[in-house]
């Protein structure tokens, strides 16, 4: 085959190919999170004490009038309070306690990210869970590339009901 012909075809394919790219690259879509269940949060309202979630760890609803300062904390927290963090925008990631600690050294350091809040949490169905305002992803292991996924994609994300509300100055001392 002789060059002229050849050519309109090689670049025909070059302009397949750079669209292709063009249209994938620089759209500011987040990365697609796998197995994420999705809930229907119908309350935000402001109540003292101990509230019963429909889902355990919660994923939003009713919460404490006062949230829950973002980052990592090596004690239980209110529910309550993480709600309220949840409606500012943290993605809240919860572990069994038993976790192993270079585990928990890896939730520690997603949780120097703004809003992601880090806890122990009895009972989980795996033993790291991450919520956000009427989401939750339940992972094996702090290692999954899911979780990362998921925090890129929640924390303040799109679901926030309150996107951009502080998420430190409420109650707690993270470590």
């Amino acid at each position: 085959m002789r060059f002229p012909e050849v050519a309109p075809r090689v670049m025909r394919g070059v302009a397949l190919l750079a669209l292709t790219v063009a249209s994938c690259a620089g759209t500011g879509a987040a990365p697609r999170v796998e197995g994420i269940q999705t809930f229907e949060v119908s309350s935000r309202d402001h109540v003292e004490g101990n509230i019963d979630y429909p889902q355990d760890p919660p994923v939003g609803g009713a919460h404490n009038p006062v949230w829950q300062n973002c980052g990592f904390y090596d004690e239980p927290v209110p529910k309550e309070t993480a709600v309220h963090s949840m409606e500012h925008g943290a993605a809240w990631i919860t572990y069994a306690p038993n976790l192993s600690a270079d585990q928990v050294e890896t939730l520690q350091s997603l949780a120097a990210q703004p809003y992601v809040l880090v806890t122990p949490y009895l009972d989980l169905p795996t033993p790291v869970v991450a919520s956000a305002w009427g989401k939750q992803l339940q992972v094996m292991s702090a290692a999954d590339p899911q979780l990362v996924a998921f925090v890129d994609e929640f924390a303040n994300g799109p679901q926030t009901p309150e996107p951009g509300a502080p998420c430190d100055q409420g109650v707690g001392d993270p470590a």
